[in-house]
């Protein structure tokens, strides 16, 4: 599955009283590689909420939000941020004014059979 180095805003949330904004690492059609300020559990159920700008979509920014559990965590860097592997569950398109050959192309790659 291929990654892509994108370092996108991100919101994770894990309930309406923790909510996170961070960036992403990288991006797959599986899964999404962020930075946090403290460790969260193997298992940790979140939603991840990137908008994914103009330069990708090639047409307005499109925001997604991301059903996801955490899978790995790594140690802190030097700056105390944790990095957090979550691996994509479900994912619901927040704006629909995109262009269709991006969304269609994004559908089709998070639908592939593990």
């Amino acid at each position: 599955m291929r990654r892509f180095d994108m370092r996108l805003p991100a919101v994770v949330r894990l309930d309406q009283e923790n909510e996170f904004h961070t960036e992403t690492q990288n991006v797959s059609a599986r899964g999404v590689f962020f930075y946090l300020d403290r460790p969260l559990p193997a298992g940790t159920r979140c939603d991840v909420t990137l908008t994914f700008p103009p330069h990708i979509t090639l047409t307005d920014a499109v925001r997604v939000r991301f059903s996801a559990r955490v899978i790995r965590v790594e140690s802190p860097l030097p700056s105390s941020r944790v990095g957090t592997a979550a691996m994509i569950e479900d994912y619901e398109f927040l704006r629909s004014t995109g262009s269709t050959d991006f969304l269609s192309a994004l559908q089709r790659e998070m639908k592939v059979p593990n």
